[in-house]
């Protein structure tokens, strides 16, 4: 089972081949590209496979966005549209069928403002069938959403909020979109996870809450998320990495400081990295600066992709006069 803190099954993948020299049993990897969106589905078929991932059977779809898309509002289209496009499979909705928009995370804190800022981008349309029904379309899928806050600000578990919204109104599917943690530097803000297994809040930064999934809602549901943090811990693991491999690079090789350099263990280094941080820093999780910026832009791109896949009558341009 993976024991590095990663939301991202690609990562999970990635780590578990690189610890075992293979592909994990009962784990199915696929890759293509579309769009310059490179997407990588990972599908975990069997329990044994996902013990070996720590992550639920089921699929999970990754998009890595092409490089500048936040400071670009074409690639920020097409990044959407390829993302509204996979969405669409995995949903499966109809205009006699109801979508509840759930955004988890606390709005008040920016890495974890992703969810409510997505909500609000969202074309809400349950109303509008039963108030003003000749101005709406009989194609329009009917649409709900809600930012159920955080256990922190409310006193309420999400979960307890999101089963008692989808009780009440009794929705055909929920999305769920919510910020994660990355193993990786490099994929923080910049990856887009879909799965239809659900999703635990606060899991990202080790705060496990109620699950939010078929079991427990009684409904279909499809979680979004992105990493926005990486554990510190794990910044300063790679970067003693990159030193021990830089001084063995620079090392004579069969020398004394050459073989002790060899010799490291990296589990072991990475395990006494944590222990040494814990007093000090705790479970501290680190977020770009910018990330004012990129969660502005990637609330846009996942709303537009969700409006998108669950309206499939209406065009993208239809969708935006909607919105304005």
């Amino acid at each position: 089972m993976i024991n590095v803190r990663t939301d991202l099954a690609v990562e999970a993948c990635e780590i578990y081949k690189k610890e075992n020299n293979r592909e994990a049993d009962g784990v199915v990897v696929e890759e293509y590209e579309e769009d310059e969106t490179k997407i990588t589905k990972v599908r975990v078929m069997t329990e044994d496979g996902a013990v070996k991932m720590g992550k639920p059977i089921g699929n999970y779809i990754t998009l890595d966005i092409p490089e500048y898309t936040a400071y670009d509002g074409e690639l920020m289209d097409q990044v959407s549209k390829v993302l509204g496009k996979t969405l669409k499979k995995l949903a499966n909705i109809d205009e006699n069928k109801l979508a509840l928009i759930v955004g988890l995370g606390n709005r008040n804190v920016t890495p974890d403002a992703l969810g409510p800022k997505v909500t609000e981008g969202i074309m809400v349309t349950r109303h509008l069938k039963s108030v003003m029904p000749d101005a709406i379309d009989d194609n329009v899928v009917p649409v709900a959403a809600i930012a159920p806050g955080v256990l922190g600000v409310t006193g309420i578990e999400t979960g307890e909020i999101i089963k008692s919204v989808v009780d009440k109104i009794k929705p055909d599917l929920v999305i769920c979109i919510d910020a994660l943690a990355s193993r990786r530097i490099d994929r923080v803000n910049k990856t887009i996870q879909i799965s239809d297994t659900g999703i635990s809040p606060g899991a990202g930064v080790g705060n496990h809450r109620m699950r939010i999934n078929e079991e427990t809602l009684g409904v279909k549901v499809i979680a979004i998320g992105v990493p926005t943090v990486v554990d510190a811990a794990t910044i300063a693991n790679d970067t003693i990495d990159l030193v021990l491999d830089d001084l063995i690079g620079q090392s004579e090789e069969g020398k004394d400081f050459y073989n002790m350099l060899k010799k490291v263990d990296k589990h072991e280094k990475s395990v006494l990295i944590k222990e040494v941080l814990d007093p000090y820093v705790g479970d501290l999780v680190v977020t770009p600066k910018e990330v004012d910026l990129m969660i502005d832009s990637l609330s846009k791109i996942i709303s537009n992709g969700i409006n998108i896949a669950v309206q499939p009558n209406m065009t993208v341009e239809d969708i935006n006069k909607f919105l304005n």
